[in-house]
């Protein structure tokens, strides 16, 4: 197998977990990585668990020069100038199999249609990372179902919800740098997995066309003044005068271009999830089967006294985002797995040391965004967004939420 050489720009909390994933894949070497900050210890783990001989790069142009592939990790409201750098790194010689960007892939649709235009311009195919389409029991519930669907019929129901206590870096939280809030940050996750469910088998990723949103957002916890102060005092981010929704729930509307049958894709997303840490929780009904999957149904808990947990304090050691460090615990052994990151790198290595397209590609990424802005429309306008309306598709095209403007105020609680 010939390896390929991947950059990393960006080595926050994705950039570790995504290295952590490689650990597991064969056929990548991580070879470099840019970031302002953390680079040296992103590079150091690297090399110290065998993943490549991994180099800090002054810039992106250089990272470029050694690199088949580079993954844009770095947050959100700096990916259009970093993009923009790795365009021009190509089109001043560098010979870039591909570009990957982790989701979402931008802020607003006008800014994901930039990105898009500026790697067709340069001519280097895309890869949109969406981990959980490519979680195993994902994946494995479609393999087993695929009779059913083919005698039965697809499925019409899908629901997918993500929810866990919080974003770890202040930026998640601001809502004009991510671009949102919860609905931005993990909305896109949940309506991309109920797309994918609902779609039939060999069909493309937006094959069914969606037709009409309805949502909801809301700030529930974290305008309250103590978690307001909480807030501030550890990501320095001010709820009270930009606040961001912790909360957003919907449902999108889908219908198949040749039966015309409708389907339904349910979504809920929190940062406010007080159980044991990170739940992704997803089903699906069809006609005469269905499926379900629970993240927290791990087979091993563990149990640690107050004792215990006074002398070492380590909650995260068993799961994404734990929000305890006693009693009995869910544990994880292999997040990076189960959650698709292993699968999305390996999709992402055989698509383009072949030449062919990957699962999903940034025009994906544009349509995902483009759901998420019609849920923030819906939330403030308090209606269901019609997708069948020019008039409509046009406002979204250049609609930016109030909330990711900073005007959180106007249409959020804040106790």
């Amino acid at each position: 197998m010939k390896t390929l050489r991947l950059g990393f720009i960006g080595a926050g909390f994705i950039a570790k977990f995504q290295a952590l994933a490689l650990k597991q894949v064969r056929g990548i070497d991580l070879v470099g990585v840019v970031s302002p900050n953390r680079a040296g210890a992103l590079a150091k783990y690297a090399t110290e668990n065998g993943l490549g001989d991994c180099r800090v790069y002054a810039n992106v142009a250089e990272l470029c020069k050694h690199c088949d592939v580079v993954a844009v990790f770095a947050p959100n409201h700096v990916r259009e100038d970093l993009i923009g750098q790795v365009f021009a790194a190509v089109k001043a010689g560098a010979a870039l199999k591909g570009v990957i960007c982790e989701k979402p892939l931008a802020r607003t649709v006008a800014q994901a249609r930039r990105f898009v235009a500026m790697a067709k311009d340069a001519g280097v195919p895309t890869c949109y990372f969406e981990n959980q389409l490519h979680m195993k029991p994902i994946k494995a519930q479609l393999q087993q179902l695929r009779p059913q669907q083919e005698v039965m019929g697809p499925m019409t129901l899908a629901r997918c919800s993500e929810e866990h206590g919080g974003p770890h870096e202040g930026w998640f939280w601001d809502p004009v740098r991510q671009g949102g809030g919860v609905l931005s940050d993990m909305g896109c996750h949940s309506i991309a997995c109920a797309w994918y469910c609902l779609t039939p088998i060999g069909k493309p990723l937006t094959y069914l066309r969606p037709i009409a949103v309805n949502a909801e957002v809301a700030l529930l916890k974290w305008g309250q003044p103590k978690w307001r102060e909480d807030l501030l005092k550890r990501m320095g981010v001010d709820y009270a005068k930009t606040p961001a929704e912790d909360f957003a729930t919907g449902t999108i509307t889908f219908k198949n271009p040749d039966t015309g049958q409708l389907s339904k894709a349910q979504f809920t997303n929190s940062w406010m999830y007080e159980k044991q840490g990170l739940r992704l929780f997803m089903d699906g009904m069809g006609p005469g089967y269905a499926f379900e999957l629970n993240s927290l149904q791990t087979p091993l808990n563990i149990f640690i006294g107050d004792a215990a947990a006074n002398a070492v304090a380590d909650s995260e050691s068993a799961l994404e985002k734990s929000t305890a460090s006693r009693g009995l615990l869910a544990v994880e052994s292999n997040e990076a797995d189960l959650y698709g990151y292993v699968d999305e790198m390996e999709d992402m290595r055989d698509a383009f040391m072949a030449g062919r397209p990957c699962l999903a590609d940034w025009s994906y990424g544009v349509e995902i965004v483009r759901l998420c802005a019609a849920a923030y429309m819906s939330a403030e306008y308090k209606k269901t967004i019609d997708l069948t309306d020019p008039a409509t598709l046009a406002e979204l095209e250049t609609f930016e939420s109030l909330i990711a403007q900073g005007k959180g105020r106007e249409v959020l609680y804040v106790g």
